[in-house]
């Protein structure tokens, strides 16, 4: 079995020990490196590192990164750079679609930021994945930075659970470069779920959860909170769940995104403020049939704007109890009905 697993891969502990306390962030880069075309796995222990690593993007020189269940790439308490532990496509910036070997991917295993450092971060590179690992401890959990062909990344992010740093400064993905996919993802302990400065991407199944203000009722933090935070336009989100946050989804003017199936839910009524959707500017998006649940003592809305007279539109919200919303501004977009319990 070690036999066809060499064959298959570059296996990490032929060349770096685990769990030895020491920084191994050196003879990973070397080894990443010397084996350009390889997926390099990573046997199950704690590899520390003091510095990222990075992966080339250059098809010729890239490789793939493959972790076990248990294998957890951490960041060492000496760390000091302001990046991720992984940088895919930093060792060798490169950007293309018709050349085999473009599309790696990041697979399996723990990241460990340490609250110090971020997660993962694509850098450069076309169709990148990552997928089916957990990232911990980190200011930004995933970070996808401009890609080629007018900033497209193309990136496919799949499930994957994010806890961030509990810093009010904690995002859990950020996105620079569009066009990408995210699915099925958890993330909590940050102050904004995903914050979208790109267009073109699709959100599907997507859980941020605001954990880290507990449940002090006075936490000025959660008042700045937001789990959808979109500064572009033309994305699409689709049965997404805001647990907690303050603002549910946040958009400029300039947006025209869709948002279909929502959930929204506050089960404690912290800070007295509940925003399912909030513009910055006119309203120009549309809403298909969300789910909101408001408590009865706090200022609830579903549609703020600073702007009036915008062409959006909010088809049939399912609301816990209409009574409850103290502001009407989203009745000038409304089509079709409230949907409510019946008594």
């Amino acid at each position: 079995m070690e036999e066809i697993m060499r064959d298959m891969y570059v296996v990490v502990t032929d060349y770096v020990k685990p769990n030895t306390g020491e920084d191994v962030s050196d003879a990973l880069q070397e080894l990443i490196l010397a084996n350009p075309q390889r997926t390099i796995f990573f046997p199950d222990g704690e590899y520390l590192l003091s510095k990222p690593i990075c992966t080339p993007a250059n098809p010729e020189h890239a490789v793939s990164l493959k972790l076990a269940t248990f294998a957890k790439l951490k960041a060492m308490d000496s760390w000091t750079e302001k990046e991720a532990v992984v940088r895919i496509g930093a060792a060798e910036p490169y950007n293309t679609i018709y050349i085999p070997g473009s599309n790696y991917y990041f697979e399996g295993g723990i990241i460990d930021g340490n609250g110090k450092a971020n997660g993962i971060s694509i850098d450069s590179g076309r169709e990148t994945s990552i997928h089916h690992v957990s990232i911990k401890n980190t200011e930004i959990g995933i970070h996808i930075k401009w890609g080629a062909n007018n900033r497209s990344s193309d990136a496919d992010v799949f499930n994957v659970n994010i806890v961030g740093n509990h810093s009010k400064t904690s995002i859990g993905v950020l996105l620079e470069g569009h066009d990408n996919t995210l699915t099925n993802m958890r993330i909590a302990g940050v102050h904004v779920g995903i914050q979208a400065d790109s267009g073109g991407n699709i959100f599907r199944n997507l859980h941020p959860l605001y954990t880290y203000g507990g449940e002090n009722a006075e936490d000025e933090n959660f008042l700045t909170s937001v789990a959808f935070m979109d500064r572009w336009n033309d994305n699409y989100y689709d049965i997404c769940y805001s647990d907690q946050f303050c603002t549910a989804f946040s958009m400029q003017s300039s947006s025209r995104n869709i948002y279909t199936n929502s959930y929204i839910m506050w089960y404690t009524s912290r800070g007295g403020v509940e925003t399912a959707f909030k513009v910055n500017g006119k309203f120009n998006s549309v809403i298909r049939t969300p789910r909101i649940n408001f408590h009865n003592d706090t200022v609830n809305t579903l549609l703020s704007v600073t702007e009036e007279n915008g062409s959006g539109i909010i088809e049939n919200p399912m609301i816990n109890n209409e009574d409850y919303i103290t502001d009407k501004t989203y009745k000038e977009y409304l089509t079709g009905i409230v949907i409510t319990p019946k008594k």
